[in-house]
């Protein structure tokens, strides 16, 4: 598309994003020339203002918390895999002013798994009910084909996960917080809780652990997916998940496929690095 073409991620906090390093790189080596992809701390009552600036030099946006679901009045239209969750990270700007939302975050956790070689589980275990995990949820509902227990720590965030589940139509069984280490005996484990919440998990890790997907890229790793490793268990880091939702964002941002998904994650390991 010819001239000057704009896209950035909103969030509040955004400092810490990686979005920018990924796009950039997929820019870069897809050579789209006139592209640039910036950040911008924009939080729920700044968000309907920030729309409101947007020229058709616009491309995409990407969303991150606490925009996910504060966006969706403010669109045209959104995708059933964001309808299905009621959450957007990813809007596509058309000239003609059309802004359509979508959720990359469930086909990239898919993507993901699929990458180290995870296409299918019995059962699985989430950690966690907070925002991440009807994503999760979504995703295994993809690959598990059985019961899926979900850990939590409040008896609002389990009435939650029951909704959810009864709208992706999964078979969800509740479990207390307390009762976590059990979790890590399953096939699959998804945790999605905030920095240092597993680290008293780490001691229960089984001596043949199977595979987790700790959902975490800043600190890495974390003291779950270290002992995960060191036991031979299959480990799928956030970095690996923000690869890949990004992935889809570029291809429809920009039209072009396949998005550079090795550059892009070298660029990402590369800022980590850097921090």
């Amino acid at each position: 598309m010819p001239g000057p073409r704009r896209a950035a991620v909103l969030g509040s906090p955004i400092a810490h994003s990686l979005s920018p390093v990924l796009h950039r790189a997929a820019y870069a080596e897809l050579g789209l020339e006139g592209w640039t992809y910036d950040r911008f701390e924009v939080d729920e009552a700044a968000l309907p203002g920030f729309f409101g600036t947007l020229g058709p030099e616009w491309a995409g946006l990407s969303l991150t918390m606490p925009l996910k679901r504060a966006v969706i009045p403010l669109l045209d239209g959104i995708s059933e895999t964001a309808a299905s969750v009621d959450a957007v990270n990813t809007v596509v700007l058309t000239e003609d002013g059309r802004r359509t939302g979508d959720n990359t975050d469930i086909p990239g956790m898919v993507a993901a798994l699929r990458e180290h070689g995870i296409d299918k589980a019995d059962t699985a275990a989430i950690l966690g009910a907070g925002a991440t995990a009807s994503s999760a949820l979504a995703a295994l509902s993809r690959v598990c084909t059985g019961e899926i227990v979900v850990h939590v720590r409040s008896e609002a965030r389990a009435d939650e996960m029951r909704q959810w589940a009864e709208r992706l139509d999964v078979t969800v069984r509740i479990a207390a917080w307390d009762d976590a280490e059990q979790a890590l005996h399953a096939p699959l484990v998804v945790s999605t809780t905030p920095a240092g919440v597993t680290d008293a998990l780490a001691h229960a890790v089984p001596e043949r652990p199977a595979a987790l997907f700790d959902v975490l890229y800043d600190p890495w790793p974390t003291a779950l997916a270290a002992r995960w490793s060191a036991y031979g268990g299959a480990v799928v880091s956030g970095l690996d998940l923000l690869v890949h939702q990004a992935v889809l964002q570029v291809e429809q941002m920009t039209g072009r496929s396949p998005a550079p998904l090795e550059a892009m994650r070298r660029a990402g390991e590369e800022a980590l690095a850097a921090r």
